[in-house]
């Protein structure tokens, strides 16, 4: 329900030591629950609106709280939903061999710094993507809506029923993964097959495989059904088209022949596309980021003449020559951190080449990638925001530059080093994009319930460095249970599939090592014009109703299809329930308790998995809790799709029956 401007509660203190507490405690749990989701499935979930839920609710009694308190706390914690995706690039330094785990402090700074220059390189384009922009941005302004609402008088029904279906979502969808790891019921649905073949040899392999995870489920619903319908096109793309064609002739499992096609080949396709859709989108910002820096410096030429207090409260940014002094602080560290791991590496003797081009090169990037991040976010969300495709850009780039400028001027044994300080550099780079796609989000929502933008940069800061400091002991946590698919030593069966870390490490060493299949990656980028192409025609047929994200449809080709069918069911049974709740007498609050919902079977499972992980290291044991063998399969898969669809049409019908009460 969108709150009157003329009932807007008041904005209230902002900055509290409680309301900092709170967020630190929020972005601690939800940036564990990340890590793991993430690590499964290479998608992340935004956090801003459910911790506004918690906030609202824990706070709603406390003297003096206020809708500005409240959203200083979600800020913090939202780093939780974008810092983590720190892992669709790091874990790739364990998989080609480098690292055996995550050293803390590296880790962490690494993490700390680049997020902080996310935040600094966001500041100066609020103005030309927040202030004077028409991006939508759905989350920022869902966000603010809830707060608005739960802060309004009267509003503490709505608190509870948030708060409660958080809670149910949570308890569903970890009880559901306890029930999965005693393999009474199935993890999922697949099977695989050939197509008709020829006289000249098999047909081409293809199949199914349908997760039983309520977190992909939930995933679904929160992009939308025109999301969903890209990513099907997507795996559509992948799984009847590209597979079947590279896997025509070839003898063996269908599996294993199908599995292997597509992580070899098919996936370059979806990276192709994606670039491609990234370049695109860079493109249509950069009349906005011009503007937003003439912005920035017209803010600074007012401050320098002693103007400042003429600036409206809402338009007070940290000043940008401190922005400039903390980016600078920020690069000294970076330069640091760079020579260590040259020099760690073996690279000693083109050392000054390696840390002066490669923090020019993470200076540069990173303010590319935090424009074109912070435009995304503002026009399809966070959450939906393909970080994925900035990485590629990212990895891509700084592997050529090594290809053709280090590595003729060092032995050929350096190789393999050579790959590691690229993923290196990019981790720096991608800690910058994860925050900047969030940054701009949140000040969205300050906008709107008229906030400070410094105390909001202020309070992502804070939560930055919360996050930093969980991230690596749980990938490392992760790593030591479960390992990473492609791993050395990691067992197929239990590995985390990190398909992001995967996709881009492959990129590394393809292009450092010469071996890259470009051919694949052209395939993908025509594929990604011809989705630019039909997005634009479905746009203007449709009166902007119907939309085809060429993003999505790139996703779509190199996630794994375990992960994309569950997430397209999601996104059809979020699209009924919006439906049924447009005919409710709160449509709007109907709706935003299924957002609710779907954060919260997001959040369970993924804490379910991060806990059971740590049951696996303690123990010993890959299969703590199985209570049946391999001779159950068949009736566990019968069990296991009758539970997941009555208990998610239970859910639903729940949530309709709440809003009406």
């Amino acid at each position: 329900m969108i709150t009157p401007a003329s009932t807007a509660p008041e904005l209230g203190t902002e900055l509290t030591l409680r309301g900092i507490v709170l967020g630190i405690l929020i972005t601690g749990v939800f940036t564990a629950a990340n890590v793991y989701f993430g690590l499964k499935a290479g998608l992340t979930f935004a956090t801003s609106i459910p911790a506004a839920v918690i906030a609202m609710a824990l706070l709603r009694r406390a003297a003096g709280n206020s809708i500005g308190e409240t959203n200083i706390v979600q800020t913090i914690a939202s780093s939780a939903g974008t810092l983590s995706s720190i892992i669709f690039v790091l874990p790739g330094l364990v998989m080609i061999g480098w690292w055996t785990g995550f050293p803390y402090w590296m880790s962490m700074t690494l993490c700390a710094l680049g997020g902080v220059l996310g935040v600094m390189y966001s500041i100066p384009l609020r103005r030309a993507l927040v202030t004077n922009s028409p991006l939508p941005y759905p989350e920022g302004v869902a966000c603010a809506e809830v707060l608005k609402v739960g802060h309004a008088s009267g509003s503490g029904e709505a608190n509870r029923q948030g708060l409660a279906a958080i809670i149910v979502g949570s308890l569903v969808s970890a009880g559901f993964a306890v029930i999965v790891a005693t393999q009474v019921f199935a993890a999922n649905l697949a099977q695989y097959f050939r197509l008709p073949g020829s006289d000249k040899g098999p047909g081409g392999a293809t199949g199914y495989d349908l997760n039983f995870s309520f977190a992909l489920l939930a995933v679904g619903h929160l992009v939308g059904l025109w999301v969903g319908i890209a990513i099907l096109v997507g795996a559509c793309i992948a799984w009847l088209g590209g597979v079947p064609w590279l896997t025509q002739g070839l003898e063996g499992v269908p599996e294993a022949v199908a599995m292997a096609a597509w992580s070899k080949k098919v996936r370059f396709i979806g990276a192709g596309c994606i670039a491609v859709a990234a370049i695109w989108t860079l493109v249509k910002l950069a009349k906005p980021v011009v503007a937003g820096l003439h912005g920035a410096a017209m803010s600074a030429r007012v401050r320098k003449a002693g103007k400042a207090d003429t600036l409206p409260r809402t338009e007070q940014d940290i000043p940008i020559g401190t922005v400039g002094l903390i980016t600078l602080a920020c690069m000294l560290p970076i330069g640091v951190m760079l020579s260590q791991f040259a020099t760690s590496a073996g690279l000693g003797d083109q050392l000054g080449l390696l840390v002066v081009g490669g923090v020019v090169y993470v200076v540069l990037m990173s303010f590319f990638v935090a424009a074109v991040c912070g435009y995304m976010a503002g026009l399809i969300g966070s959450s939906n925001s393909p970080l994925s495709g900035v990485g590629i850009l990212v990895v891509i780039g700084v592997s050529l530059l090594l290809a053709l400028l280090v590595k003729p001027l060092l032995p050929p044994s350096t190789g393999q080093a050579l790959v590691a300080f690229a993923l290196f550099v990019t981790a720096v780079v991608f800690a910058v994009a994860t925050i900047s796609n969030d940054n701009l989000q949140d000040l969205k929502t300050g906008q709107l319930v008229d906030a400070t933008p410094w105390r909001q940069q202020l309070a992502l800061i804070i939560g930055v460095v919360a996050g930093a400091l969980v991230i690596p002991p749980v990938l490392d946590l992760l790593n030591k249970a479960y390992g990473f698919a492609g791993a050395p030593g990691a067992d197929p069966k239990t590995a985390l599939a990190a398909p992001q870390a995967a996709l881009i490490s492959a990129l590394a060493k393809g292009v450092i090592q010469g071996d890259l299949a470009w051919h694949l990656i052209g395939i993908g980028a025509l594929v990604g014009v011809a989705c630019i192409v039909a997005d634009e025609v479905i746009k203007r047929g449709s009166g902007g109703r119907a939309h085809l994200a060429p993003l999505a449809v790139g996703l779509g080709i190199y996630l794994p299809l375990n992960s994309t069918l569950t997430i397209v069911v999601g996104a059809i049974a979020g699209w009924w329930f919006e439906r049924r709740a447009g005919r409710q007498h709160n449509p709007e609050a109907t709706k935003q308790l299924g957002v609710l919902m779907a954060s919260g079977l997001i959040v369970g499972e993924s804490l379910l998995g991060v806990i059971l992980a740590a049951v696996v290291v303690f123990s010993g044991n890959g299969a703590p809790l199985a209570l049946v063998g391999e001779s159950f399969a068949t009736a566990g898969q019968v069990l296991g799709t009758l539970a997941f669809g009555g208990i998610g049409l239970g859910l639903y019908a729940w949530l309709l029956r709440t809003s009406r009460g």
